[in-house]
């Protein structure tokens, strides 16, 4: 298997971990304050990523990887889930979707800022087509406006995709999960701290699903699927796979008609097929 195909592969299982963190994000902070939520995530899986550093004993990331793993961290590990969830209290799931259509877009342009990528100029079009079609579709569905909700989580988007960039390119020299768990532990200290103080009175009144919630972003979307993402993203290259972001609201359709009972429509299928083309059109003219 070449690096491109094994990239691709990677970078599409963690797209399917990270599909299911918006949903679980909007169940758990239901119940638990945003900023604790985003806090006991990151200190669950920052002691995990420290557990593993030891297990296999890797070596400490150099002074100039420093800056680069605190760019990580503000951006995947606080930026992102803090600015998520606190638009969650405002919009729907189905509402952030417009946003994370714009993911894949804002991931390519840093990935030529921070990564030095040059995509070809067809990339762009196809990159921007796809963003439409997700945005638009999204749009479509009847959504109400909340300003302080968009403006989250457009700021959600943009230091999402600063944080995807500058993690794949550290992980061609630090590794895919070495890097999202070195962020972890740096951040580890600021989030123990934050998660105790945010920390509610009493669990008691915690329902099972949002439990369940917590665990998943803890677990999946904070660790498991950035060993994948990053992998792929360093391996495909950060503008090529990170169109496969293009599928994530899709796939969420199918995880809530699967699990949820919800229905999938005709549009939804005929829109996704036509992702699927702008995603396969965007890899062709990546490099």
């Amino acid at each position: 298997m070449d690096r491109m195909t094994s990239g691709w592969i990677n970078g599409f299982i963690g797209v399917v971990i990270f599909s299911g963190s918006l949903p679980a994000t909007r169940v758990a902070v239901a119940q638990f304050d945003p900023v604790f939520l985003t806090t006991i995530r990151a200190a669950i899986a920052g002691v995990l990523a420290l557990g593993l550093l030891l297990l296999f004993r890797e070596k400490r990331p150099t002074r100039r990887d420093i800056v680069s793993l605190v760019v990580v961290a503000l951006g995947v590990v606080v930026g992102f889930p803090l600015l998520t969830a606190l638009a969650l209290k405002h919009v729907t799931s189905a509402h952030s979707i417009v946003f994370i259509g714009l993911l894949p877009l804002a991931t390519a342009i840093f990935g030529v800022i921070r990564g030095g990528e040059r995509p070809k100029p067809a990339f762009w079009l196809f990159s921007i087509l796809g963003s439409a079609l997700v945005a638009g579709f999204a749009m479509a569905q009847g959504l109400q406006a909340s300003p302080v909700g968009d403006t989250l989580m457009l700021a959600a988007v943009i230091v999402c995709g600063l944080g995807y960039a500058e993690g794949a390119k550290l992980s061609r020299t630090l590794g895919g999960w070495q890097v999202i768990s070195w962020a972890l532990v740096l951040s580890l200290p600021v989030m123990i701290a934050a998660a105790i103080l945010y920390r509610p009175i009493t669990l008691a009144g915690i329902e099972v699903p949002a439990m369940l919630g917590l665990a998943y972003v803890s677990l999946f979307s904070m660790l498991i699927g950035f060993v994948f993402w990053y992998r792929g993203l360093a391996q495909g290259g950060i503008a090529a796979v990170g169109q496969l972001q293009l599928l994530q609201p899709f796939f969420g359709l199918a995880l809530a008609a699967t699990l949820l009972g919800e229905s999938v429509t005709w549009g939804m299928l005929a829109v996704t097929v036509a992702v699927i083309l702008c995603v396969a059109g965007a890899r062709r003219f990546a490099r």
